[in-house]
């Protein structure tokens, strides 16, 4: 708080007036407008100032001023001793009014006052104007703490008339001002505690009333009210007007306050106007800190801008700004959202190697990151990581683990890290238990999965949708649709709307189970209620018309899904593109092609693996080469199906040199050969007598433990049994034994 020197402070604030009153204002109401021009009242004050009042208490009577004088002499000759000891004899006939005579005799002892009123408490509410009196003591006394819990104490009681309450709290504060203390601080600590307690009307009415005797509440009071302002409704408008304004009558504001507003701004989404004040605060003689920085930086990260991050961070290198760890933070979040989680972990290592601590939420973020990116070694290493810095993991950290785990299929793995965090106390919610059941309806260990969701159930968490949606997605994968329908029915009771990707699962159920007719209807009926179906739901039937040799309907299934604005994924078209190539229609699937590449759409290795291996069925490898080339030219990376599709289609057309190159290309690239593939190239070597490179190709093929064709194993045991090694020939009719005879006997049973 400080006297009042009001100065044309106003002309620094006329770019900031004019960006925000311009940019809210024409959107608003006239009424809006009216009203808070009235609460934030306006600062045409005069400079002459109102004088504070003398304070003239009532007089006691001679009976009055005997009791008072023996009460004050008592207090201060045996002020060792407990109050409640010294005073008994007058507790009979002490009032109200005798408390604040009492305190005129002895307000040059603080700890006494203090004592003293807290007696007079317990026996007798005291007035209001005493409880200002002892708030004035206690700030001239320099304790505002003790100033604040007094009057936090009075108003912190329930059914409290504010308005009536308050009007007579400022009267009686401002009375008692002149004579029992002039510390202009008292009023900063009531203006306080107001705003804290979320009075801010009141709050506002201090703040001009105090105009009116010359004084100005301090800028850190003024930044709490700003603090509160902000996270009102209306709040951003209102914050902006008071931090437009007050300058008019003396405040000056500083760095927390510009920190204030830009966070404000930022939580809004107003990104640029914060990144303004913040180029402007350095012209109004506020010098941005780190706070300021981490605070643009940090809405720059949630809304995906890296350049602007990058630029803020050089901008902080230039002036020797140190990031600190909430700087880090939103820096790697971005970094992770984007999918750069690498060069995340590279900035977490700069934050260790400047001794900055990361905390559970920076590794947290990361492992996330590695989780979701597939990663799940690398996210398991920054958790041990995390915990031999005794960092905590949370329910956060443990879940991304085992919803990593649980994408690989690593249910061991991820069954341990739920064990372990039982382990630490932590209680698993609906999040963790779903990410576990749906790993195990995906391992197809369904009794696994309703294990867990009985366990869920009974710790009283609700199943929800992405929960049920997960067990009727394995139902389905393993043909229980009649119990998925069920399940259905089930989560419907418990009042969850299934979405678009729980009538899919039943969709992809009954398809696989043979009930098309179901599975159209299913989709009719969503039509009509919703959800629609999505190119997910097409793709489905589609795929089984395909399969069916039904390309009429499938292509009708196609034109539909165009009509209704869908658009088909590459999944769709290669689903399409296989049915063409099974039903013999070589021909509509160039065309599909063609059409694809004249669209945009971009084919992948699986759209030109039907097609391919169509041609070598045909025996056509001219036509297959040119579509390899075609393929790799437009920069479509051959999978091991294509290498195997290929290496078959050449041993077939007895081309076994560009076999045996493509069997050596594959191995470079770290891809399987089938068995099938294998075994048409030994086939091929044995038919043009090449019976070294045959016997290495089948040696390989035994050692990665595929099984070969009967007539392979037949011409190798006798080669064998011809060269003298008798082991070795009795060692491979085992193998045939095993892998020819055994699997035809398990078949018959």
């Amino acid at each position: 708080m400080k006297r009042c020197g009001v100065s044309s402070l106003s002309h620094g604030f006329q770019l900031l007036s004019h960006c925000y009153l311009r940019k809210f204002a024409p959107n608003s109401h006239p009424f809006f407008i009216k009203r808070y021009l009235g609460q934030i009242s306006y600062f045409s004050h005069s400079t002459n100032s109102r004088p504070f009042p003398d304070y003239s208490p009532k007089k006691p009577t001679i009976k009055d001023s005997d009791l008072v004088h023996h009460i004050s002499t008592a207090v201060k000759l045996h002020r060792s001793e407990p109050l409640h000891h010294v005073l008994k004899p007058y507790e009979s006939k002490f009032r109200s009014d005798h408390l604040i005579w009492v305190l005129m005799n002895i307000k040059g002892d603080y700890g006494l006052v203090l004592d003293f009123f807290e007696w007079a408490c317990l026996r007798r509410d005291p007035t209001l104007e005493a409880r200002c009196i002892v708030v004035q003591i206690a700030v001239a006394s320099k304790d505002l703490k003790m100033a604040h819990k007094l009057i936090h104490d009075f108003w912190s009681k329930p059914n409290l008339d504010i308005g009536l309450l308050f009007s007579h709290f400022v009267e009686h504060l401002i009375y008692t001002y002149k004579d029992w203390g002039s510390d202009p601080n008292v009023f900063d600590v009531f203006f306080q505690v107001l705003v804290e307690g979320g009075l801010l009307d009141e709050g506002w009415k201090l703040f001009n009333k105090m105009l009116n005797y010359g004084l100005i509440i301090s800028v850190d009071s003024c930044n709490i009210y700003l603090n509160k302002l902000k996270d009102h409704s209306d709040g951003l408008w209102r914050a902006i007007k008071v931090f437009i304004e007050l300058p008019e009558v003396g405040i000056c504001w500083n760095t927390t306050s510009y920190n204030i507003i830009i966070h404000a701004l930022c939580q809004s989404g107003k990104l640029k106007e914060a990144h303004r004040l913040l180029l402007q605060m350095e012209l109004r003689g506020c010098i941005p800190d780190v706070v300021s920085y981490s605070t643009i930086i940090n809405g720059y990260c949630h809304a995906g801008k890296l350049q602007e991050v990058l630029q803020l961070i050089e901008e902080m290198q230039t002036i020797e700004l140190k990031p600190n760890p909430f700087t880090y933070s939103s820096i790697i979040y971005l970094l992770c959202k984007t999918g750069k989680v690498s060069e995340a972990e590279k900035v977490l290592r700069d934050m260790i190697d400047q001794e900055i601590l990361p905390d559970s939420v920076v590794y947290t973020t990361l492992i996330d990151g590695f989780c979701k990116q597939g990663d799940i070694l690398l996210a398991y290493r920054l958790l041990k990581e995390m915990q031999g810095r005794k960092i905590i993991p949370d329910l956060l950290t443990y879940t991304s683990i085992i919803c990593g785990f649980c994408r690989i299929g690593k249910m061991v793995e991820a069954c341990n890290v739920f064990q372990e965090m039982l382990g630490t106390g932590l209680q698993p919610d609906e999040v963790t238990y779903t990410a576990l059941i749906d790993g195990y309806c995906k391992a197809g260990e369904m009794k696994k999965a309703f294990s867990l969701h009985n366990r869920m159930v009974q710790m009283g968490l609700i199943p929800n949708v992405v929960t049920y949606t997960a067990l009727v997605d394995g139902l389905c994968k393993y043909g229980e649709v009649d119990t998925a329908n069920e399940l259905l029915h089930e989560m419907c009771g418990r009042g969850l709307q299934p979405n678009i990707f729980t009538y899919n699962s039943l969709v992809n159920g009954l398809c696989k189970a043979g009930n098309i007719a179901q599975a159209i209807k299913l989709m009719k009926d969503m039509e009509i209620a919703g959800p629609l179906p999505d190119a997910f739901t097409y793709t489905t039937l589609i795929d089984v018309h395909c399969k069916t040799g039904e390309m009429d309907k499938a292509h009708e299934l196609l034109r539909k899904m165009l009509d209704r604005g869908l658009q088909p994924t590459v999944v769709t078209f290669n689903v399409l593109m296989n049915g063409f190539c099974m039903a013999g229609m070589l021909e509509y699937g160039e065309r599909l092609l063609e059409w694809m590449l004249k669209k945009g759409i971009m084919p992948n290795a699986t759209t030109y693996n039907s097609l391919m291996k169509q041609y070598c069925i045909r025996k056509d490898m001219r036509a297959t080469t040119a579509m390899y080339k075609g393929m790799c030219a437009r920069g479509v990376m051959p999978d091991e199906n294509t290498y195997n599709i290929l290496l078959k289609g050449h041993c077939k057309a007895r081309n076994m040199k560009e076999a045996w190159f493509l069997h050596g290309e594959m191995i470079e690239k770290g891809y399987n050969t089938t068995a099938s593939s294998y075994n048409v190239l030994i086939k091929g070597f044995l038919k043009r007598k090449k019976y070294s490179e045959a016997r290495e190709i089948f040696e390989e093929m035994r050692i990665k433990g595929l099984p070969a064709d009967k007539e392979i194993y037949s011409f190798f045991v006798d080669v064998i049994y011809e060269e003298g090694n008798i082991e070795s020939t009795l060692e491979l009719c085992d193998e045939v034994l095993e892998n020819c005879l055994v699997p035809k006997v398990n078949n018959e049973n």
